[in-house]
């Protein structure tokens, strides 16, 4: 599957993105992470592109009711991958437009960026 998600401690959400990814894959995981990131009432997300190649060309991505629903749980999102996707992945995260910051990490600093996720 190209994009899973799972609740890993101190309400740390993480997403791996590989290959390309279907708005029916992406909408599965938001799908399966919804109530957790409600119940939960405050969460960082951590989102991991691993060989990622990008979106597939299809009608939805301008859905934006994930980010309606949850945007005032999330405290902070930190994207890891290759830099190639950094522009893009500002783009589709909505950085600057949503209430909580986003960074981008380059592909090997998964560690720098749940110590980012975690602190502050």
């Amino acid at each position: 599957m190209p994009v899973s998600w799972k609740l890993g401690t101190s309400n740390l959400g993480v997403f791996t993105v590989s290959g390309k990814l279907s708005i029916d894959e992406l909408q599965l995981a938001q799908n399966q992470a919804d109530l957790v990131i409600q119940k939960l009432g405050g969460i960082k997300i951590l989102i991991i592109l691993d060989n990622f190649s990008g979106w597939e060309k299809a009608e939805g991505w301008d859905d934006f009711s994930f980010a309606e629903r949850n945007d005032r749980y999330i405290e902070k999102i930190a994207i890891v991958g290759d830099r190639k996707w950094e522009d893009l992945a500002y783009a589709f995260t909505l950085k600057g437009l949503r209430p909580f910051p986003i960074e981008y990490f380059k592909d090997g600093e998964s560690e720098a960026a749940e110590h980012w996720l975690l602190t502050g």
